[in-house]
């Protein structure tokens, strides 16, 4: 069993030597001001690979939801509803262990920058195809207000997910608790499950597909990328 590691307040009894040892699953011993280390133990916390550090599928069943979530540590691991032309299905990030993913999260269907975004990637699939990766829209909707809005913007090619729970949007740290949606945050996650990069746009401003595309290449290419690398300019060489 590894052991997966998320940074947490420990509080109460379960505080020991300044870390947070949560051995039980009822231990609630972390909350969302982050700092301290809750070190889970129990098989229904912690994935035994540590693909996605600690993977909590309920709200409920682990004593590290709310830690934060960084560049080049493991992408919190979800499983959620979700709608493409095939019908209503459930999606896991264990899904797509071995395929680079590009997560994405939008504020609500029928509104106004959201169908532009959620359309682009549509356009630019193949793109993405080429470089072995998958896509992912995900909102605070339900599933049938994503088939609803399918009916106006068309087959996507790929799922929108729904996170009517507000627990995925949460760990990914872009839910406004106060009005019930995310943030217009994008991540991608490499094959091992390690989030790699992390942007988070304000509600008016949509995001470039363009950007996110090249960011892509840059970390597939493995190089060390200057300022404005595309994809066929040459990488820099360490001294």
């Amino acid at each position: 069993m590894h052991h997966n590691e998320k940074e947490c307040e420990c509080t109460g009894d379960c505080a020991e030597n300044g870390e947070c040892n949560c051995k039980e699953t009822g231990d609630d011993c972390c909350n969302e001001n982050n700092s301290g280390v809750c070190d889970c133990d129990s098989d229904d916390c912690c994935e035994d690979n540590g693909a996605s550090g600690c993977d909590c599928d309920e709200a409920d069943d682990c004593c590290c939801d709310g830690g934060n979530i960084q560049v080049n540590k493991p992408a919190p691991g979800f499983t959620l509803e979700g709608i493409d032309k095939e019908g209503v299905k459930k999606y896991g990030l264990s899904d797509y262990k071995g395929k680079w993913l590009v997560l994405y999260f939008y504020p609500l269907d029928f509104t106004f920058v959201c169908p532009t975004e959620v359309t682009e990637f549509s356009k630019r699939l193949k793109e993405f195809e080429k470089l072995d990766t998958k896509v992912l829209g995900c909102s605070t909707d339900s599933v049938h207000s994503h088939k609803a809005w399918l009916k106006e913007l068309g087959d996507l090619g790929y799922p929108l997910l729904s996170d009517m729970t507000h627990e995925v949007s949460k760990r990914y740290q872009v839910l406004l608790e106060d009005e019930g949606v995310a943030q217009r945050g994008l991540f991608i996650i490499d094959p091992e499950g390690e989030l790699r990069y992390q942007v988070v746009h304000d509600f008016d401003v949509g995001r470039n597909v363009d950007e996110v595309l090249r960011v892509l290449e840059a970390l597939q290419n493995g190089g060390l990328c200057q300022v404005g690398w595309k994809p066929g300019d040459k990488t820099l060489k360490e001294k």
